[in-house]
């Protein structure tokens, strides 16, 4: 795998720990539901940040949405399903997300790299 969250073959990963694991969050967002897996991000804590933007509000069907922050204490970790998705639909999440989340690479307790959305 690559620092990126992409794997040869032009898999990319995506951790969710909230709303992109809605289903109508998904049919909005990629025009599919995602098939995922369980998996942890370690060195993490979750918290929840208010959304303003109407849009997201309406899709999601609330104005507190879970966030995370890194800790760096390998103690903590914040359970959530890991997807396999398309650079599109990545394109498409980063449209789906506020201004209040950065999309980061991460490496996950399985070991799998991925991209996940992070406090900014």
């Amino acid at each position: 795998m690559s620092e990126d969250g992409q794997v040869a073959q032009g898999r990319t990963y995506l951790f969710s720990y909230g709303t992109l694991r809605q289903r109508d969050v998904q049919l909005s967002t990629f025009g599919r539901e995602l098939d995922g897996r369980p998996d942890l991000l370690p060195g993490h804590t979750l918290s929840t940040v208010a959304i303003t933007d109407p849009d997201v509000v309406a899709v999601s069907g609330a104005d507190r949405h879970p966030i995370v922050r890194a800790t760096g204490d390998p103690s903590d970790g914040v359970e959530g399903t890991v997807f396999e998705i398309t650079g599109a639909e990545l394109a498409a999440a980063d449209g789906y997300e506020v201004a209040d989340y950065s999309r980061v690479s991460v490496t996950l307790a399985s070991g799998v790299r991925a991209w996940v959305y992070i406090a900014s």
